[in-house]
């Protein structure tokens, strides 16, 4: 039988990162990953370390988010010491481009009600065309303006999913690929997990799936609404140096490429890309800085987020026993300095934070 202080279900941005912390708090930490057959999220993120438009209306995961981005830059200073690994991370500000006057007074209407929630915490400026053009060379002309905020940032995402993997095992943390948990019992304390490597046994337990949350979750008696979400990026050839800080839609790689992505698709399974989705994608990036008209790609493709029906993650623990987690998250890259801190401390103390009380799966749930 084989046993561990704690077992994390999956490998991905999330997993990966709350594994780690719990080794770097001396935890015996297993860690189980589907490897390259799951549908991995991180295959599909911007790289945007990102606070405004998060928690819009939730000021309580609009608190976690700027927590979390206010402890990258140590969490990446972190990584590369142990690890060698340059996280890319940044944090210039970042914008949000509008494209017409009721995009704009919309975000306007969003971007105050994320300063007033959080009681002025959450600075930003809500800038004109004008304004914008000192910031951004080369707009067009359907750019009216845009929402900037200094608590933003980016970093390279693949080198994020690395370097854990990485820090991880340098700090001696345990990982199985082939051993898929086909159930989750508890008694006397201990979680055993059947899988199809054999079983093993921990106190504690945390499902970080993705998209195999949901099923993981029912062993426990929890209902974890999480169904998947898909979203496609394109990326051109290096170019010369031109944006300094992050879009929404747009930015500018440590190497030079340029990304462009934000689609949100209910296609189920589906990981493929559509030729509409990702015209849409490259019109907007073109009504934003026409010269990328020019702009060669060099590949595109599709990703699953795991997604609840709110968007808001899940953290949540199941009815029964007290050393069970689960944590659902579509925002791996942004919340990884705070799942590898704070989250996975209240985990080895047996809790979790008061700060995501109100992200458990319970509020779907309420009639």
């Amino acid at each position: 039988m084989q046993t561990a202080d704690a077992i994390i279900i999956g490998g991905g941005m999330v997993g990966a990162a709350i594994a780690y912390g719990l080794r770097s708090r001396g935890l015996d930490t297993l860690m189980l990953d589907e490897g390259d057959v799951a549908f991995r999220a991180a295959r599909g993120n911007f790289g945007l370390v990102w606070v405004q438009s998060k928690g819009i209306d939730c000021p309580e995961y609009a608190a976690w988010t700027r927590r979390s981005a206010d402890l990258w830059p140590d969490f990446a200073a972190e990584m590369a010491d142990l690890t060698g690994i340059d996280l890319q991370h940044e944090r210039p500000g970042g914008l949000h481009v509008c494209l017409s006057e009721d995009e704009f007074e919309t975000r306007r209407g969003q971007m105050m009600r994320l300063h007033n929630h959080a009681a002025g915490a959450f600075p930003f400026e809500m800038l004109d065309r004008q304004a914008l053009a000192s910031r951004l060379k080369g707009l067009g002309p359907d750019v009216v303006g845009g929402s900037f905020s200094p608590l933003d940032g980016h970093a390279n995402p693949l080198h994020l999913w690395r370097a854990l993997h990485t820090g991880y095992q340098a700090r001696g943390g345990r990982t199985r690929t082939e051993a898929r948990v086909t159930d989750i019992t508890w008694r006397h304390g201990t979680y055993r997990l059947a899988t199809t490597a054999g079983p093993i046994e921990a106190p504690k337990v945390v499902i970080a799936a993705g998209l195999g949350t949901k099923p993981l979750a029912a062993m426990l008696g929890l209902a974890a609404p999480i169904n998947p979400l898909r979203g496609q990026i394109l990326v051109t050839e290096r170019a010369e140096p031109f944006l300094d800080l992050p879009l929404t839609w747009v930015r500018q790689t440590g190497e030079g490429s340029i990304m462009m992505g934000d689609s949100h698709e209910d296609v189920g399974f589906d990981d493929g890309t559509r030729w509409d989705v990702l015209a849409g994608i490259a019109d907007r990036a073109r009504r934003i800085f026409p010269f990328l008209e020019g702009a060669r790609i060099v590949r595109a493709w599709g990703a699953l987020r795991p997604y609840s029906p709110d968007g808001l993650p899940v953290y949540d623990r199941p009815p029964e026993g007290d050393g069970a987690f689960v944590a659902s998250v579509h925002s791996g890259v942004t919340l990884a300095a705070i799942h590898a801190g704070p989250l996975a401390a209240a985990i080895a103390d047996g809790q979790l934070p008061d700060d995501v009380s109100v992200l458990k799966a319970a509020r779907f749930h309420v009639h």
